[in-house]
């Protein structure tokens, strides 16, 4: 398995990771395209950052196709989200997830009846910071009040306490069938995410710019996936 990271450097080293898994479920009785599961969110960063490279950003972002979030055999145990699990370990190790202030994640956004309900696993302040902007944007019909509990690759994140927020349609009816095909997916609801998206990140660089400095002495400054 590979992780893919693209970044975009800003005028700060701190970091919002955009995220989204590529890597598709494996079905042996049947052929499996996965054009929201895996193709979406792959898509959906892949024009992501054709418009964020143009931009001026206050901070960096890194935009992270991940690898292996599907279940190899079954989502229970460990058998699920190798990709987000090795880039936090692997960002542990070496120090720099402590320059990562955020991670956006999108999974399964092309469904053609868009509706996206708030993760009560994803972080508050976060969440409220989505929800605004599509409320900004006039966005209410697809990112809905009504709450859902997720499980994904923002929770190897929040585990290491990175604030993450999964954007995340799982009522979508050909999930995990031979009917998850373009014909069951809409260009509109990528755009519909993007536009949210572009709108969210000005206002996480925001909230990182008013949060107060504290220094102490010495110290340096559910909803499971089968």
């Amino acid at each position: 398995m590979v992780n893919l990271i693209a970044t975009i450097r800003g005028a700060s080293s701190d970091r919002i990771a955009v995220t989204g898994h590529y890597d598709t479920k494996l079905f042996r009785e049947f052929r499996f395209v996965g054009a929201s599961d895996g193709g979406s969110s792959a898509a959906f960063l892949l024009e992501l950052a054709r418009v964020l490279k143009s931009r001026k950003n206050s901070m960096t972002i890194e935009l992270v196709f991940l690898d292996g979030e599907e279940a190899v055999i079954e989502w229970r145990g460990n058998d699920h989200t190798y990709g987000s699990r090795h880039y936090v370990e692997a960002a542990q190790r070496d120090g720099s997830l402590a320059t990562l202030k955020a991670m956006v994640l999108v999974d399964m956004i092309g469904d053609r009846n868009l509706g996206i309900r708030r993760d009560s696993n994803s972080t508050k302040w976060l969440t409220d910071i989505v929800w605004d902007a599509a409320a900004r944007l006039k966005y209410e019909s697809y990112f809905l009040p009504a709450p859902t509990t997720v499980e994904d690759d923002h929770l190897p994140f929040l585990a290491a306490g990175v604030p993450s927020v999964d954007i995340i349609d799982l009522e979508y009816d050909p999930w995990h069938t031979q009917r998850d095909t373009l014909d069951a997916v809409s260009a509109r609801s990528l755009q519909v995410v993007g536009d949210v998206v572009l709108a969210a990140i000005p206002q996480i660089e925001a909230h990182f710019r008013s949060q107060p400095v504290r220094l102490q002495a010495n110290q340096p400054a559910s909803r499971p996936r089968p």
